[in-house]
């Protein structure tokens, strides 16, 4: 089955806003290379099973971020004074 946004056609999206999705993207893998470091000092097969989900929510997170960045573009700003 395909997923409704997959679907959809590429689309422009401001400069800023890919920016602001790549530094997300950027801190969901940081965060989720942290958190399977981290997860060698935890004892509990519980603690741990549920840390591992977390590690993999954030690196599906961010592969999704991704997908979403590669179906668009980016559009140039509007001039500030007419031309």
């Amino acid at each position: 089955m395909i997923a409704d946004y997959e679907q959809l056609e590429g689309f422009e999206i401001s400069p800023h806003f890919r920016r602001t999705i790549e530094e997300r993207i950027a801190r969901l893998e940081q965060d989720a290379a942290a958190d399977e470091a981290h997860a060698a000092l935890l004892k509990n097969g519980d603690h741990l099973r549920r840390h591992m989900r977390l590690v993999a929510v954030q690196r599906a997170e961010a592969l999704r971020m991704r997908l979403f960045l590669d179906r668009t573009s980016s559009h140039l700003p509007r001039p500030m004074i007419a031309l």
